[in-house]
């Protein structure tokens, strides 16, 4: 078989560029494995590559696979000795366009950028998992050092990477404090946040001030957000921005204003990733699906994203486990 099936764009553009053909199987090389893609996250960072934002800058010839994180069976291993044989379930991630996109029958992927998946989930929670819970884990844990008697800030805690940042901040001690919707209230509550802000009623820096750290999961493209978070941090406190372009002024921003800043940009990370998998296995931290669509329908799954109303993760069913 030379040929798989995938979701592709041939250009830029709205949800409607995604469409399925067939196109050549990747080849695997070097210490790389190959896997058959059970389920595919996906993340807005396919969405705005797809538009011509994101990525989208880096991409070469057409057609484009998006999709970064993915859950699937190995097909071939690195080599004959690797622990990881072919028959077993892994998950991982890779980065568009570097490496070939998930939204497809087959990808390769290299030996640092997968995991066992956890038993205790199915192909489309584990899809879930990898691009949206390593950069929870970077911007909270790496960068923002989770740690008893934190406050956090935390936007946008029902989507997929701030439903896992929630929890990995209160998993390791620190007192969360997000915004979300009326409808959310609750489930953000059962997450872990111990005070949830309506978006729709209060505005946040009227409700919160001196906070150790902000993770700003929307930027400064919306409403003001980003700039609007500065307020709520206490001297030299911390804001860290995940949005790719988000607010070009950052720094210079956070610096006006007494408080630090950085950026997050999250790597493809195997052996982080096998850390969150002992948390998923333990019931510590879970997957919240909201939304699962077949491969030929990735322009709804597009569309749905990018309403901005999604419960945790949005995840295609690429095959047959």
């Amino acid at each position: 078989m030379t040929t798989m099936r995938a979701s592709i764009i041939d250009r830029t553009g709205g949800p409607d560029v995604l469409h399925i053909a067939d196109v050549e199987r990747p080849t695997r090389v070097n210490a790389e494995f190959l896997v058959k893609v059970v389920a595919a996250g996906v993340n807005p960072i396919d969405a705005k590559s797809r538009s011509g934002a994101g990525a989208s800058g880096a991409f070469g010839e057409y057609p484009i696979i998006l999709g970064n994180d993915f859950s699937g069976i190995v097909v071939e291993s690195s080599y004959d000795a690797h622990p990881i044989k072919p028959g077993d379930e892994v998950y991982g991630m890779t980065m568009v366009p570097r490496f070939g996109g998930t939204y497809a029958e087959y990808i390769t992927v290299p030996a640092t950028c997968i995991a066992r998946k956890p038993r205790s989930l199915a192909h489309v929670e584990a899809a879930g998992v990898p691009l949206a819970a390593l950069t929870a884990w970077g911007a909270v844990v790496d960068v923002a050092k989770a740690h008893e008697g934190q406050v956090m800030l935390i936007h946008a805690g029902s989507g997929g990477v701030g439903h896992f940042a929630i929890q990995f901040a209160t998993f390791f001690g620190a007192r969360v404090i997000t915004t979300g919707s009326t409808r959310n209230s609750g489930w953000l509550r059962e997450l872990g946040a111990a005070e949830v802000i309506d978006y729709s009623t209060t505005r946040f820096e009227d409700a919160v001030h001196n906070v150790d750290v902000v993770i700003d999961l929307i930027g400064n493209t919306k409403d003001d957000t980003g700039t609007r978070s500065l307020a709520t941090l206490k001297p030299g406190g911390l804001l860290v921005n995940v949005p790719t372009g988000s607010w070009p002024t950052l720094t210079a921003d956070a610096a006006a204003a007494g408080v630090r800043a950085s950026g997050y940009r999250v790597p493809a990370d195997g052996a982080t990733l096998a850390v969150i998998s002992r948390l998923l296995e333990s019931g510590d931290v879970r997957v919240y699906v909201d939304q699962v669509f077949d491969l030929d329908r990735a322009a709804e799954a597009h569309t749905a994203l990018e309403t901005g109303h999604t419960r945790g993760k949005i995840v295609l069913k690429v095959s047959d486990g």
